[in-house]
């Protein structure tokens, strides 16, 4: 454990930020997951407006320095070939 006030406190934040940023890689998992069960399913119209929800926390999560410009790109990008590909 750390004896210095510094020190305590970086311990203290980093918890903090670990948790917040699990929670919103949570978040988008589900969303995604939410996303790829529509595909499975061939339900074009709730793949769509999922899609959109999808796109939007996942870029929420790229904004707040959660997930690299790149990742997120990636992933809409995946996501989005995915539910062209039952239109």
């Amino acid at each position: 454990m750390a004896n210095i006030k510094s020190a305590k406190k970086r311990i203290l934040v980093t918890q903090t930020k670990t948790a917040r940023n699990k929670a919103i890689k949570s978040k988008v998992k589900t969303y995604i997951k939410k996303v790829e069960a529509a595909v499975a399913a061939n339900d074009a119209a709730e793949a769509k407006s999922a899609l959109t929800v999808a796109i939007s926390e996942i870029d929420k999560a790229a904004k707040k320095g959660i997930y690299h410009k790149n990742t997120a790109a990636r992933k809409v990008s995946r996501l989005t070939k995915a539910v062209n590909s039952i239109a």
